[in-house]
């Protein structure tokens, strides 16, 4: 999982829970409740995927960020007024 990458005790974690919520649900034969929790897991890899950003610590008051592709947008200059609305 690129989000994690390099963070062995997060993709530790996110392995242990995967497995967890597998095997809690394996017996599961409801079709609409498999299809929420796909659901649910395709909503969980969006929010990983697009909101959460690697940050390592490099010394006491500084923080390193590593923004993956995914998370590169184009933005907007940051301005101490509002816009006016036209």
């Amino acid at each position: 999982m690129e989000v994690f990458r390099n963070d062995d005790r997060a993709l530790t974690a996110a392995r242990l829970k995967i497995n967890e919520e597998f095997k809690k649900n394996k017996n599961e034969t409801s079709e609409e409740n498999v299809q929420k929790m796909i659901k649910m897991g395709t909503d969980v890899e969006a929010v990983l995927r697009y909101m959460v950003l690697q940050v390592e610590h490099t010394g006491e008051d500084k923080l390193l960020l590593q923004p993956r592709k995914d998370l590169l947008q184009e933005n907007v200059p940051y301005s101490d007024q509002p816009r006016k609305k036209s």
